[in-house]
């Protein structure tokens, strides 16, 4: 859509051409930035590599924990050792958790069972998404069952359910991250 422009100095009919300068645009005390410096940026370095100690508090009322010997579960009480996780991002939208008290990772295998990883592997990253209703949801990033992704669960009993059973919309997916006091 153009715009009519108003006419020159009084001159009917003439149109003027819009203002397309090349001059760069310096501000009072500062020195004008090359171009290089005014690109955008690349990506959100920024957020990789943050680490927050959180407890992850199930919408089923379980606190996640991973235990000595590996093993993932609900505890309904919150000073229960192992229930504090570090949430590290690996990259944008991708986190890696791992148990304070023990350093197990979180894994998922590829049947969409969960277990504590002492190393780090693919196994370990998640997709950390944050649901309408303000929980968050965190689903395996390397394994996908029938093209639906397999979600970190724990169910009414505080057991993790297999990944292959968990949809987004299940409350049994839904966590808070609560802050450490």
């Amino acid at each position: 859509m153009r715009y009519r422009a108003a006419p020159a100095r009084g001159v009917p009919g003439e149109r003027v051409p819009p203002c397309r300068t090349t001059a760069p645009i310096v501000q009072r005390g500062r020195a004008p930035r090359p171009l290089a410096a005014v690109a955008a940026p690349t990506g959100y370095g920024h957020l990789e590599g943050d680490v927050r100690w959180r407890r992850l508090f199930s919408a089923t009322r379980f606190f996640l924990r991973i235990d000595g010997g590996g093993g993932v579960e609900g505890t309904r009480w919150r000073e229960r050792p192992g229930s504090i996780v570090e949430i590290r991002s690996v990259r944008v939208g991708v986190v890696a958790i791992r148990a304070v008290h023990t350093g197990f990772y979180l894994a998922m295998n590829k049947r969409g069972r969960l277990y504590g990883s002492k190393e780090f592997n693919p196994n370990c990253k998640f997709t950390e998404r944050i649901e309408e209703n303000g929980y968050n949801t965190y689903a395996s990033l390397r394994w996908r069952h029938r093209g639906r992704p397999m979600f970190l669960s724990l169910n009414s009993k505080g057991r993790p359910q297999r990944g292959g059973k968990t949809r987004r919309q299940h409350l049994s997916t839904h966590f808070l991250p609560m802050l450490v006091s």
